[in-house]
């Protein structure tokens, strides 16, 4: 039986998308055939929302579509899906009135495009005329928003050859249906009153209306097939069967180095000249924080050194007082400056490239900037982040902002206040000083070395602070009204990373309370279950959500660095290795290479929050494939 709530993905390379469920239904306003990237990889717009197909059979008609109404589902096309596929494009089958329809989406990497093929056969008998009607549905709006009808849509339609164009609004572009022989009738009329489930289960706007302008007719019984690409510029239908076999060939590459391979290309996308990674799908662009935890599994396990470091470069060239950008606002607006961590990330993902790549070239070139990084922080950058010289740790922040990756808040404030000293951001810090050292020797300046090797070491020795000897594990913060001794995982990073801060038997010590209080087959709890604040479920509206959003709700993305810690506890013995596989290889089993951003605390752990999200993928992916992998 196919699972109602399953979603598929198609990407483009661009910040544009393709999705919705296997039954057909919408059940996101992130829903789409085709969600531009207007200005790559953001100012995403759903353009077209959907098809709605009905295969007419010697005058009889069924309806292939389905959708959810306000009581009713209509129609109920997903009752004649006999079949439904996702590698590696989705494709369904279809069985209704004596006939086998076989339809085929995919996006054309590079374009903001997406094809729908179809062909048909007889399953008995003899049709005397088959067809099949196609009326776009389409929506022309931000894919965080909902449309209305409105009397500003422009329902003029363009008819060319083999064409037809719509601008519904001017501040959009236009939408090319290039179609192979259908016969365009011009109809015009609102569908009201769509609801999408899932946004209604979050607390957010979940009705919508959507315009039909036309209807597409195609006869099926000479050749039994139709083919329709909706995209921003000028296509032919004829090339359909081309640019589904380039397409199919450029993913068998990428696909020959296994199914994480293969979603992990979903999330690299274009900024300018550049690369960039996006963070999660459907509603993230690319983010600084998420990019650097990302980019080793997601470039550097399968062999694409040259998009690495257009990654590196892309965010090096906006480095603003010692900072890397958290987020690139979707409207063209200044790059956004409030993190901690993302900027000590981006020396672990350097540290990374270098080591797999070996290109000095870079490493003269990147020296620059990781010099006016650190200069910046042991002098003071924004938010207070700046080295405090009496233990040699960095601290940041205050009551009212949130700067590492727990960020989330609500109208009351920051949930996780983690102002003066995060502990992972110590273990970060350690590690930037380390690789800036390493390459500090590697361009032969003794002084910068040794400098940055002291400061290490003073980090180190000031990190004894962090040493909670009652829960035999680590700190969470060191705040201005003392520790906080919250277990959560952000600890795991001070013994998982390269240049580890902590190692001996404190390191496996906070192995083994992680273990206990936060492992689950779905990544890492945020928040041990035996803290008051533990929430089991992350459901309801925004501020429910937020509230649990780093207060219990598991993370798979932390699994991995969880897994690396444990095999170097456990002196990367065959079995330690063995046990940890065993963890990240449960977490595809559970979810497939397409692997959420989040799921509940508690059994059986659903998946909630993004369906496909860029550093669970690459953390995974770099765990089981890299070159230190498990």
């Amino acid at each position: 039986m196919i699972d109602p709530h399953r979603e598929w993905l198609e990407t483009n390379g661009l910040g544009g998308y393709a999705s919705s469920t296997a039954w057909g239904i919408n059940t996101r306003r992130y829903h789409g055939l085709l969600v531009a990237a207007v200005r790559p990889p953001a100012g995403r717009a759903v353009l077209l929302s959907k098809l709605e197909e009905t295969l007419v059979v010697d005058g009889r008609r069924a309806e292939l579509s389905a959708n959810r109404y306000p009581g009713a589902m209509h129609p109920q096309g997903h009752l004649l899906i006999a079949g439904f596929h996702e590698d590696p494009f989705p494709r369904w089958i279809y069985h209704a009135e004596g006939m086998e329809i076989e339809k085929r989406v995919f996006m054309v990497h590079g374009e903001n495009m997406t094809v729908v093929e179809y062909t048909a056969r007889a399953l008995a008998g003899d049709p005397v005329d088959v067809r099949l009607e196609l009326r776009p549905l389409i929506a022309f709006r931000d894919y965080h928003g909902t449309t209305h009808a409105n009397i500003a849509l422009d329902r003029r339609v363009e008819i060319a050859p083999g064409c037809a164009i719509v601008r519904p609004y001017g501040d959009l572009p236009a939408l090319r249906f290039a179609h192979s022989g259908g016969e365009v009738s011009l109809s015009g009329h609102w569908y009201h009153r769509f609801q999408y489930d899932r946004e209604s289960e979050r607390g957010l706007d979940f009705e919508e209306d959507l315009f039909q302008p036309f209807v597409l007719r195609f006869d099926l019984r000479a050749g039994g097939a139709a083919a329709v690409i909706a995209s921003l510029e000028p296509r032919d239908a004829a090339s359909a069967p081309h640019l589904r076999e380039a397409e199919l060939a450029r993913r068998a590459r990428i696909a020959a180095k296994g199914a994480l391979a293969a979603e992990a290309d979903k999330f690299i996308a274009s900024r300018g000249e550049w690369k960039t990674v996006i963070a999660g799908y459907h509603w993230f662009a690319d983010w600084g924080r998420d990019t650097m935890i990302s980019l080793p599994g997601l470039t550097l396990s399968t062999g694409r050194f040259e998009v690495a470091r257009d990654i590196l470069r892309a965010f090096a060239a906006h480095v603003s007082q010692g900072m890397l950008p958290n987020r690139f606002p979707e409207n063209g607006e200044r790059p956004e400056y409030n993190t901690a961590d993302a900027t000590l990330w981006f020396f672990e993902a350097v540290r990374a490239y270098l080591e797999a790549a070996e290109d000095d070239a870079f490493a003269r070139e990147i020296y620059p900037v990781l010099t006016e990084i650190l200069d910046w922080h042991l002098r003071g950058t924004r938010y207070g982040i700046r080295v405090d010289e009496a233990d040699g740790l960095l601290r940041c922040g205050s009551a009212e902002t949130q700067l590492t990756w727990m960020d989330a808040a609500t109208a009351a404030g920051p949930v996780t206040p983690r102002a003066g000293k995060p502990v992972e951001i110590q273990a970060l810090w350690y590690g930037a000083l380390c690789t800036y050292a390493g390459l500090s020797a590697r361009a032969g300046l003794p002084g910068a070395e040794r400098e940055m090797r002291e400061r290490a070491a003073a980090a180190r020795a000031g990190f004894a602070r962090f040493w909670n000897g009652a829960e035999g594990c680590l700190y969470d913060v060191l705040g201005d009204d003392g520790p906080d001794a919250a277990i959560r995982p952000n600890q795991i990073f001070a013994v998982s990373l390269h240049h580890a801060i902590l190692d001996g038997p404190r390191a496996a010590s906070v192995v083994a309370v992680v273990e206990r209080e936060l492992l689950t087959p779905a990544g890492l709890r945020t928040l041990s279950p035996r803290d008051s604040r533990y929430r089991p479920r992350y459901e309801g509206g925004p501020g429910e959500r937020d509230s649990a959003y780093h207060q219990g709700t598991v993370w798979p993305w932390l699994l991995a660095p969880f897994a690396e810690a444990y095999v170097r506890v456990n002196g990367g013995s065959s079995t330690a290795r063995r046990t940890a596989a065993s963890w990240l290889e449960g977490l595809v089993a559970r979810y497939g290479a397409r692997l959420p951003e989040i799921a509940d605390a508690e059994p059986p752990h659903t998946a909630r929050g993004c369906i496909a999200q860029a550093w669970s993928v690459a953390g995974t992916l770099r765990a089981l494939a890299g070159p230190g992998r498990v």
